[in-house]
C-alpha cells in the first residue's frame, strides 16, 4: 500500500503493473444491477470510485436494464480492455428468463463500446435457452481470438459451461457455443473463471449438486480435456458462496481466490501459491462498499491515474486513514465544512499521531508527518491531478463508543465472580437480514479495551436442532457445588436454546433441544427470541424472559435448562413494548426495560417499568424512556439494552446498540442489521426512577478493577 511518509508524497504513476481494478455490482434492487468500479494498490484494500455509483448506465447498454457478474480483461496488446456481464435485472424481472449478454470494449477504461449478444437470438440451435449467466473472457493465444464462456441452460437442464469465440471488434460471437466443460454426474455448473499458471488452465466454478460449492478442473488445452484432479471443495467457510474470481499479485507468485458469500452480503479473500491450497486473508482486506460478483485485474500506474481523476475526489483522499487505532467504520466527513472526525481507541498516542492516509497515482496531500493533535484539530491539503486542491480540518479523538470493533448488536454483559473481568456476548451483525449463524464473545478488565475471544457457538458445528438466525443471547454465571457454572440462553431459528460451560469463555455445549419453541398459550403472534436471564437476589431463584410482540416470563427449574411452566405469565406492560426485554434490581425494586419500535427504525428507544416481584404486575412511570436517539449526535436507532451494576457499588451503566455512526442513518433497513455495541453511565433520581440516558461517542472513561474487590 502507498501511504504518506512525509511532509508531501505523491505516487508516481506508471506503466508497470502497480495497482488493481476490481469490477463488481453490489445486489438485487433497485439500481444496484449496475457496473461500479474500485480501486486498490495492494489487492487487499479496495476503495470504490464514483462514490460507489455506476460508471455504465445499465439501461442504456442492456436489454433489460440491468446488468449483473462483470468480468474485465486486459487485451493481448497491452491497452485494450474487454468486460462482458449478464444482461438481467432481478430488480425488475425476478429470477425468470434472461438470454443474453453485454459485451464490452474500451482503449482507456473510461470510455466503452458496448453491444449485446442475444444467444437465441443469434444461434436458432439454442432457441430453448432460458438462462445466460456470468460470462468471462480469456484470451486464445492458439487461435489468436478472445474467447468467451459461460454457463448456459436449456429448458429445464442442468446449467453448463459453454464456450465460443467473439468478432474482432467484440461485438459478437461468429462461432456456435460448445460445451466447455463436462460435469461428473451431469450436475449443473455456474460462474466459470479461468486461470492460466505454469502452461495449465485453472477451471474454478460453483456444483450445484447436492453440497453446492467451489471446485477446480484443470486442462493443458484451453478448450477441452478439464479433469478434476482434487474433488474437494475450495472455498473456506461453511455458508453459501458462489462468483469465484482469481488474479496474480503484481510481482509476486501470489495468487488470491475470492468469492461471493451472497447470502452474508460479504466476500471472502484467500491467498495460494499454488492455486490448490488456500488460506483465507479476511483480516488483510478492507473496502468501502459491498461488492457482489465481481472480478479484478491489475493495472498500470497511469491507468490508476487516469480512474482516479475520473472517478474519485479529495473527499474519498480524506476519509480513508488506515493506522491501527482509528475505528474505520465510525470516520465522518462534514462536506459543508470540510471537517473530518477520526475516532481512535485508547491506544492512540495523540501527541504525535499519523493518521495514514491512503494515496493513489495523482493524488498528494500535506503535512504527512505525525502531529500533535491534543491540541485540536489538524489542517490537511488534499490535490489530485487536474482537481482543486482542498483543505480540511482533521480532529482525532479518542472515543471510546462504540466498545467493539465491527458489527454487533443485542449486546448482554457480565462481571464474572470467577475471573474478575467483564464480558460481552453480543449478536454477530453486518449479515443480510439478520442471518448470522454463530456468537461471539468479548473481554475487559475496564470496560473501554475490549478483546475478541472468538466464536463460543456455531449454529452449523454445535447445534442439532437449528442452524439460521443466531440472536439477542443471554448469560448468567451460577455457582453450583463450589464450582461456576454459566448457563447461555440464545436464539436460533425464532427459537430459544441454552447451552452451558464451565468457563466465561465457553466451551459451550448446547443441551440438545430448543427450551422455547412455541407461543405461550394464549398468545397468536409475535415471535420466541430475546430471551432474558435473572436470578433474584432475595431468593436465589432464576427466571426466564422473553417475546417479540409479547413479553413471558416463567421461573426456570434448578437444573436451568427447563422452565417451571405452570409459572409462565404473560407480563407485556402496554403497546410500546416490542422486544429485548433485560431485568435487573436495585434498593428492593426490580425494573424491567424493553424496547420500543423497530430495530430498523432510526427512533427505536428503551424504555422501563417497575414492579415488586420477578413476575409481578409492572407498573410504567411517566416519561419512561431510558434511552432513545440523539439526533444532535447523529446517533440513532438506539435499543436492545443489558445492563451492568459494578459489584458492591451503586454505578451502573446501559449497554445497547445503535445505528452505525454515520452512515447508518441513510442506509434504509440495512442500518437494522449494521449495527454497534455502546456503553454509557446510567443514573438514578432519588426515588428509584431512571434518569434518561443520553447516548455519547466519548463513552465511558475506564473502570479500575480493583476498587471492585
Amino acid at each position: 500500500m502507498f501511504f504518506i511518509n512525509g511532509n508531501a508524497q505523491t505516487v508516481k504513476p506508471t506503466n508497470t503493473l502497480t495497482a488493481y481494478l476490481f469490477t463488481y455490482f453490489t445486489g438485487g434492487e433497485k439500481g444496484e444491477e449496475a457496473i461500479r468500479f474500485a480501486i486498490s494498490n495492494d489487492g487487499y484494500n479496495f476503495r470504490a470510485l464514483n462514490a460507489n455509483n455506476p460508471v455504465l448506465n445499465s439501461s442504456l447498454i442492456s436489454s433489460t436494464g440491468g446488468v449483473r457478474d462483470p468480468h474485465i480483461l486486459r487485451g493481448a496488446d497491452g491497452h485494450s480492455f474487454y468486460m462482458v456481464a449478464t444482461d438481467m435485472q432481478v430488480a425488475k424481472n425476478g429470477w425468470g428468463p434472461n438470454y443474453a449478454m453485454v459485451f464490452m470494449h474500451s482503449e482507456d477504461l473510461i470510455n466503452w463500446k458496448t453491444s449485446i449478444v442475444n444467444i437465441p437470438d443469434k444461434f436458432h440451435e439454442f432457441a430453448g435457452v432460458n438462462r445466460v449467466w456470468a460470462p468471462q473472457t480469456i484470451y486464445d493465444n492458439h487461435k489468436k481470438m478472445y474467447m468467451v464462456y459461460w454457463s448456459m441452460r436449456e429448458g429445464n437442464g442442468p446449467d453448463k459451461i459453454y464456450y465460443a469465440y467473439a468478432n474482432k471488434d467484440f461485438s459478437g460471437l461468429i462461432t456456435v457455443p460448445k460445451q466447455l466443460f463436462f460435469s461428473p454426474g451431469g450436475f449443473a455448473c455456474i460462474d466459470a473463471d479461468i486461470a492460466f499458471k505454469n502452461g495449465k488452465y485453472h477451471l474454478f466454478f460453483k456444483t450445484e449438486d447436492q453440497l453446492p460449492g467451489i471446485k477446480q478442473a484443470i486442462s493443458s488445452q484451453l478448450t477441452s480435456g478439464y479433469i478434476i484432479e482434487d474433488n474437494h471443495y475450495l472455498q473456506k467457510t461453511d455458508e453459501a458462496v458462489e462468483g469465484s474470481g482469481t488474479f496474480k499479485l503484481n510481482n509476486s507468485d501470489e495468487w488470491i481466490l475470492m468469492y461471493d458469500v451472497y447470502k452474508k452480503g460479504k466476500y471472502q479473500f484467500t491467498k495460494s501459491k499454488d492455486l490448490k491450497n488456500f488460506t483465507v486473508i479476511d483480516q488483510e482486506v478492507s473496502m468501502n462498499f459491498h461488492p457482489r460478483h465481481g472480478t479484478v485485474m491489475s493495472i498500470t500506474g497511469k491507468e490508476a491515474q487516469a480512474l482516479i481523476n475520473k472517478w474519485y475526489t479529495t473527499d474519498d483522499v480524506i476519509t480513508y486513514a488506515s493506522a491501527g487505532a482509528i475505528k474505520k467504520q465510525n470516520i465522518a466527513l462534514d462536506t459543508a465544512h470540510h471537517e473530518v472526525y477520526l475516532p481512535v481507541n485508547s491506544n492512540a498516542q495523540l501527541h504525535s499521531f499519523n493518521p495514514l492516509f491512503l494515496i493513489f497515482p495523482g493524488v498528494k496531500i500535506s503535512p504527512a508527518k505525525p502531529q500533535n493533535f491534543t491540541k485540536g484539530p489538524v489542517k490537511y491539503k488534499v490535490s489530485i491531478t487536474n482537481h482543486l486542491a482542498q483543505t480540511y480540518q482533521v480532529n482525532v479523538q479518542e472515543d471510546h463508543n462504540p466498545v467493539l470493533s465491527g458489527f454487533y448488536a443485542d449486546p448482554e454483559i457480565l462481571y464474572a465472580q470467577k475471573t474478575g473481568k467483564f464480558y460481552i456476548y453480543p449478536t454477530s451483525d453486518g449479515f443480510t437480514n439478520w442471518s448470522g449463524t454463530y456468537f461471539k464473545v468479548f473481554s475487559s478488565a475496564n470496560l473501554v479495551d475490549w478483546k475478541d475471544e472468538g466464536k463460543i457457538l456455531d449454529l452449523d458445528k454445535d447445534v442439532t436442532w437449528a442452524h439460521t438466525n443466531a440472536w439477542a443471547p443471554c448469560i448468567i454465571e451460577k455457582k453450583i457445588n463450589d464450582k461456576f457454572k454459566y448457563f447461555y440462553y440464545f436464539v436460533a431459528a425464532q427459537k430459544i436454546g441454552v447451552a452451558v460451560a464451565d468457563d466465561p469463555l465457553g466451551p459451550f455445549i448446547d443441551s440438545g433441544k430448543p427450551l422455547i419453541d412455541h407461543r405461550p398459550e394464549g398468545i397468536t403472534g409475535g415471535q420466541q427470541i430475546d430471551p432474558d436471564v435473572f436470578s433474584d437476589p432475595k431468593t436465589g431463584k432464576s427466571y426466564l424472559y422473553w417475546g417479540n410482540g409479547y413479553l413471558a416470563g416463567a421461573e426456570l427449574n434448578d437444573d436451568m435448562i427447563s422452565i417451571k411452566t405452570e409459572t409462565t405469565r404473560i407480563l407485556t406492560p402496554d403497546a410500546t413494548f416490542r422486544e429485548g426485554t433485560y431485568v435487573f434490581y436495585r434498593n428492593g425494586k426490580y425494573y424491567i426495560t424493553w424496547s420500543e419500535d423497530d430495530t430498523r427504525s432510526p427512533n427505536y428507544k428503551v424504555r422501563y417499568g417497575i414492579t415488586d416481584s420477578p413476575l409481578g404486575k409492572i407498573s410504567i412511570p411517566d416519561n419512561n424512556i431510558v434511552i432513545q436517539k440523539n439526533v444532535a449526535a447523529g446517533i440513532y436507532g438506539t435499543g436492545h439494552n443489558a445492563v451492568l451494576q459494578l459489584p458492591g457499588k451503586d454505578e451502573w451503566y446501559l449497554v445497547y446498540h445503535r445505528f452505525n455512526y454515520p452512515n447508518g442513518i441513510f442506509m434504509g433497513d440495512a442500518a437494522g442489521y449494521n449495527r454497534e455495541v455502546c456503553i454509557d453511565k446510567m443514573d438514578f433520581e432519588s426515588d428509584g426512577r431512571i434518569k434518561q440516558v443520553i447516548p455519547t461517542k466519548v463513552g465511558i472513561k475506564a473502570v479500575t478493577l480493583n476498587k471492585l474487590k
